[in-house]
């Protein structure tokens, strides 16, 4: 196998991975009863051992020690606070109040909320490409959430807002890490920033009461900590080593698509041809945005 198309599986894979563990979600709210924030700390904690353990095994013992010091701590303890905690906490929150497809296709949202906040930061309007995006992205929005009827929402609006803020919440996500991805192993940063975060769910874990699990919601809380979350990253996150990052983001569609034809086939979700017409359009931007990077 030639090494772009190395890439390219393991991007699509990684991807594939994490839509279906927004549907292996859906079905723990549902049935299980499971809640988003017990769900969220679980995964924090198992994912982010997991991840630092690996960091440990394979990077040097002094830079996995150099992440814990004063001059980086203070970064790590932010992103950790700021932009995993909202990421997954809404992520999760958007599928509970609506469902695994529109939550992963709000999600890509995200890159609206980075172009405005760097035209606020830097004080200058975005570029041309950038003004496109953030139209298309209403255009396509309005028609998810709307099926193309003005005065009624195809969503709740709880899953809707939340949504929403799953795309704020992806913006702070990248943006936050840039400096210590640029200085640490990727797998270590958010290892440990999953491990923070997680903690922080210590008291939910602790006082929640959860029903008697069978062993398909174990597995499935398995597969969301070790495919969903842990595997999902990793694959992605190796891909870039065969192919362009811009590439990379362009096959990131296929969350949100994997999603969407899992929930369409079990019948969890229903998409009216303006529905999809307006998740099209969403999705667009970050193949708008990868090709104005290049």
């Amino acid at each position: 196998m030639s090494e772009k198309k190395k890439g390219f599986s393991l991007a699509i894979i990684g991807c594939v991975f994490w839509g279906l563990s927004g549907n292996v979600a859906q079905d723990l709210f549902e049935q299980a009863h499971i809640g988003p924030m017990w769900l969220v700390g679980v995964r924090l904690l198992g994912a982010g051992l997991l991840l630092v353990t690996w960091s440990h095994l394979t990077l040097p013992v002094a830079k996995v020690k150099a992440l814990k010091t004063r001059a980086y701590l203070p970064r790590l303890v932010c992103f950790a606070l700021l932009g995993m905690i909202p990421s997954q906490l809404t992520y999760f929150l958007a599928i509970k109040h609506g469902n695994a497809s529109s939550a992963t296709i709000l999600q890509f949202l995200g890159p609206l909320f980075i172009i405005i906040y760097l035209a606020l930061k830097q004080l200058q309007w975005p570029r041309r490409v950038d003004i496109i995006s953030i139209v298309v992205a209403l255009v396509g929005t309005t028609l998810l959430v709307t099926n193309g009827n003005l005065n009624q929402l195809a969503l709740e609006p709880l899953g809707l807002f939340w949504g929403i803020m799953a795309g704020v919440s992806q913006a702070s996500y990248t943006l936050l890490p840039s400096k210590l991805l640029a200085s640490f192993d990727a797998k270590l940063v958010v290892g440990w920033a999953m491990i923070i975060g997680g903690l922080c769910f210590i008291p939910t874990l602790i006082t929640t009461k959860v029903a008697a699990l069978s062993w398909l919601n174990l597995a499935e809380i398995g597969f969301i900590i070790v495919f969903g979350t842990m595997l999902s990253y990793l694959f992605y996150l190796k891909s870039t080593s065969y192919i362009a990052p811009a590439t990379t983001g362009m096959l990131s569609a296929f969350e949100p698509l994997t999603a969407s034809l899992v929930g369409l086939g079990l019948g969890t979700v229903h998409f009216t041809l303006i529905g999809i017409l307006g998740a099209c359009l969403v999705l667009s931007t970050a193949f708008l945005q990868s090709l104005a990077s290049k």
